[in-house]
């Protein structure tokens, strides 16, 4: 996995995992996938991507994921979304607004109808 992927998948779970704040499984899933991936340097950049501010931080995650997934196969945005909404599932449960963040990123990414079917499977 380059260094922009991992940037990417740390982003986007540190930026899902933010929207209501981050509590202790979320940090224990960041840690543990940064350590899997070998990539603590991504996830301080991703942490301090957030802490830059957190009221505009899905925001400016969105704009700056948009530039790059726009480009990947269908396939890949769908594995992202997925990845994300799976991490969800593993605390137990996924917010209402966890849930809006996930489709707004679905729709921006053309992959709304393939989240839905995740969700209802």
């Amino acid at each position: 996995m380059s260094v922009e992927e991992k940037r990417i998948h740390l982003l986007l779970k540190s930026v899902i995992y933010h929207y209501h704040g981050l509590d202790e499984a979320e940090r224990k899933d960041l840690d543990q996938i940064s350590t899997e991936l070998d990539a603590k340097e991504e996830l301080t950049w991703a942490l301090d991507f957030v802490a830059q501010d957190y009221i505009t931080a899905f925001d400016r995650a969105r704009e700056f994921l948009n530039n790059i997934i726009g480009d990947y196969p269908k396939e890949k945005r769908v594995s992202l979304i997925a990845m994300v909404w799976q991490s969800n599932n593993v605390k137990g449960y996924v917010t209402e607004m966890e849930a809006t963040a996930m489709l707004k990123l679905a729709k921006d990414w053309n992959v709304e109808k393939e989240l839905v079917e995740l969700v209802l499977s």
